[in-house]
């Protein structure tokens, strides 16, 4: 019986180029960490979409949702700190552009399956460059937060699966996880 590879390749839709060798474009020729230029790249509306989730044991979850937590609202905390980090990425990442974002959303779904959070970023903006790396910011320190706001309640709580699921715009198109 044949195996399926371990990490099989993302799908990409039809309107993404596939390069078969694709070069990493924060890399100089020389091999220094460089900062893309994209002054010559024409202004288009971008979208990503990224998610991840906050797994906690049923108690700690019921805990959040009842909005008993010893420091206030975790979601609503959670949500506003995922946008004002989406905000920031530029800051917290080297080589990524100071983007103005035309629209950050950050939506947290408590899940009685995980027992957890499920957390999930889209932002938007008209330029030269994606978003990506704000969607994934966005998430990340959103799950950090819901973290944060438990961690007295539960030290054992574990965030998972962040991801990009899907991206819009630019030049390399459209990508869906």
């Amino acid at each position: 019986m044949a195996r399926k590879p371990a990490n099989p390749k993302p799908a990409r839709t039809k309107t993404a180029k596939s390069n078969a060798d694709p070069a990493l474009t924060h890399i100089g020729a020389s091999g220094e960490a460089r900062m893309v230029d994209v002054s010559d790249k024409p202004a288009t509306e971008r979208l990503a979409v990224a998610e991840g989730r906050v797994v906690m044991t049923r108690a700690t979850l019921d805990l959040i949702v009842s909005g008993n937590a010893r420091k206030g609202d975790v979601l609503g905390t959670a949500r506003i700190a995922g946008i004002m980090a989406a905000k920031r990425t530029s800051e917290l990442i080297p080589l990524c552009h100071p983007l103005a974002l035309s629209k950050v959303t950050v939506e947290i779904e408590p899940d009685a399956k995980l027992p957890g959070c499920l957390v999930r970023a889209s932002v938007k903006v008209t330029g030269p460059t994606g978003v990506e790396m704000e969607a994934l910011t966005a998430v990340s320190v959103a799950c950090l937060t819901i973290y944060d706001m438990i961690k007295a309640v539960e030290r054992g709580v574990r965030i998972e699966a962040i991801h990009l699921v899907e991206k819009l715009g630019g030049k390399s198109g459209h990508y869906r996880a």
